[in-house]
């Protein structure tokens, strides 16, 4: 008999049908069964031994919320027969009754066991879950979503630790990190069958994109220090297993049905007995041609587009020609912002590194950048490139020709009478969370309001000395200082100013958006004591 070995997750929502998520511990059908009705099922297909299947769910009703089940060969495998949480739902969206509700944040590092001492405090998920397992008519998010380091390969709980030592040992590399597929399945079993968070991706719908520690910190900060990973006896099976096991977990769930439909991957795997191979030999050609793959994709909440891209795998690293997105991904990223101009009253940008940063911080990538590219000769040059990776100095601003198109076309889909009511770049990363608002020279600005909207980490810690620099990095003495470093780089001034009107905070978070009409507006929450959220910051970003 089958059993239920991950999820599910709910993963697709739209007005008449969803996709669900699931591992299973052989092969088998898997089935969703609501209780209006509508369904679906889907055969499981294997990867390295292990068996998944996302299942299509079409029937729905608009506007409805409808309890499901998981059955595996017949068996019904969820709800489990003692949870004691609230049935799963499948609820369909209806933005013209009550707009979109968007939680976001990135960062999340396992919690330990039940009853386990937690070192860097309550987990806003579980936070999050207990509060809506505890009052179902309580406001909850329409989509959930997921800014990166859904997983920590390189930075695993003392229980995975183990289970490595166990087997193969810790002296060879990569040592207590994650080495192959079969380690990529631990984490993803220890993030989500934590029971709170297990429920809460099962009956809220999520969006997904990775950031480095789901493969290796820093991943893609250079060509030299991609160099320097290739080199090493063991990054291409973290690079296949991490792709692999992405595509799997994550990525599969970010498409639309249609997209599935259409998906030329998806219809190998699916038709072959294991599909290992299949997607190993995927991941080859996204490691020797990253411009060859797109992980970035396009979801439509009635009026609010949401963007997420891939600021990881879609760089170019050479110094010459260096870009956070390559052609094509630039390309993508253009035409779906400017496509049907007047159809959506916010377009929000999910990318997992922030767009604007605390200055002193965008100064010094800037500066450090130049350094890398030769500016003040060879010395500096390897200066900067040690001081890059010492610093996790990678962001857009470390991408300056990057982050000058970003603005300009932020600039221009904000700007007309079919402009949206509000641009919001939504991003994590960096462990605390804060509100920056751009102005553009002699007030040339868009129509659109725009915002910079961080929030980070869902689950994790910043050192006190990180928390006092962040601080500075805002104050009018940073700003001097940041001036001295972009002289001393001949960098130019960056094609827009801006200000923190909000933040920082530091702890484990959640931001929310509720977008009605041309209306938005934000809730800052922070995971305290008891599985509690409490609001921090609450304000009108348009009306």
């Amino acid at each position: 008999m089958a059993g239920l070995r991950l999820g599910p997750l709910l993963r697709y929502a739209d007005a008449s049908s969803a996709t669900v998520w699931v591992e299973a511990s052989r092969p088998c059908t898997a089935e969703v069964r609501c209780t209006d009705g509508a369904g679906g099922t889907a055969r499981t297909f294997q990867v390295a031994g292990h068996h998944y299947a996302l299942v299509p769910v079409t029937g729905l009703t608009a506007g409805t919320a409808t309890a499901y089940e998981i059955l595996l060969d017949g068996a019904r495998v969820w709800p489990p027969p003692d949870s004691r949480f609230p049935p799963s739902e499948i609820r369909t969206p209806d933005a013209e009754a009550h707009g979109v509700r968007v939680t976001f944040g990135s960062c999340r590092w396992a919690a330990p066991p039940a009853g386990g001492h937690d070192p860097v405090g309550p987990d806003a998920l579980d936070s999050l879950a207990a509060r809506l397992a505890a009052d179902p008519t309580a406001e909850r998010p329409d989509v959930l979503l997921l800014l990166g380091d859904q997983v920590y390969a390189d930075e695993v709980s003392d229980a995975t630790r183990e289970r490595i030592a166990a087997r193969r040992g810790l002296t060879d590399p990569p040592g207590a990190e994650v080495a192959d597929f079969e380690e990529y399945t631990w984490l993803y079993y220890e993030s989500w069958l934590d029971p709170e968070v297990r429920w809460l991706l099962s009956t809220v719908p999520s969006c997904m994109v990775f950031d480095d520690h789901d493969v290796v910190d820093d991943w893609n900060t250079s060509a030299a220090w991609l160099a320097d990973m290739r080199a090493t006896p063991w990054w291409r099976e973290r690079l296949l297993s991490g792709l692999t096991s992405y595509w799997v977990h994550q990525h599969l769930g970010n498409l639309t049905p249609a997209e599935l439909a259409a998906d030329p991957l998806y219809a190998a795997v699916r038709a072959t007995p294991d599909g290992t191979d299949v997607l190993r030999d995927f991941a080859c050609r996204a490691d020797a041609d990253p411009a060859s793959v797109r992980w970035s994709y396009r979801r439509d909440f009635g009026r609010v587009r949401l963007l997420m891209v891939d600021t990881r795998a879609a760089r170019v690293l050479g110094e010459d020609g260096r870009a956070m997105l390559d052609s094509g991904e630039a390309r993508w990223l253009r035409d779906q912002i400017l496509d049907g101009p007047g159809s959506y009253d916010h377009l929000l940008i999910g990318t997992s590194l922030p767009w604007l940063l605390p200055h002193l911080v965008h100064d010094a990538e800037a500066w450090d950048a130049a350094l890398c590219r030769g500016e003040r000769g060879a010395r500096w040059a390897r200066f900067g490139e040690k001081l890059r990776r010492a610093a996790d100095l990678e962001h857009w601003a470390a991408f300056p020709t990057s982050f000058a198109a970003l603005t300009e076309l932020i600039a221009e889909a904000g700007t007309g009478a079919q402009a949206p009511a509000s641009v919001l770049v939504l991003s994590g990363d960096v462990h605390h969370a804060y509100v920056a608002e751009p102005r553009w020279p002699d007030g040339a600005g868009p129509d659109a309001r725009v915002l910079q909207l961080t929030c980070s980490p869902v689950h994790n810690s910043i050192p006190v000395s990180i928390r006092v620099g962040f601080r500075f990095g805002w104050s009018a003495v940073a700003r001097a200082l940041g001036r001295r470093f972009r002289r001393h780089g001949r960098c130019p001034r960056p094609p827009v100013d801006w200000r923190k009107t909000g933040g920082p905070w530091f702890g484990n978070q959640l931001m929310s958006l509720t977008l009605n009409g041309r209306s938005a507006r934000l809730r800052l929450e922070q995971a305290r004591g008891n599985s509690v959220l409490t609001a921090v910051e609450e304000s009108e970003l348009t009306s």
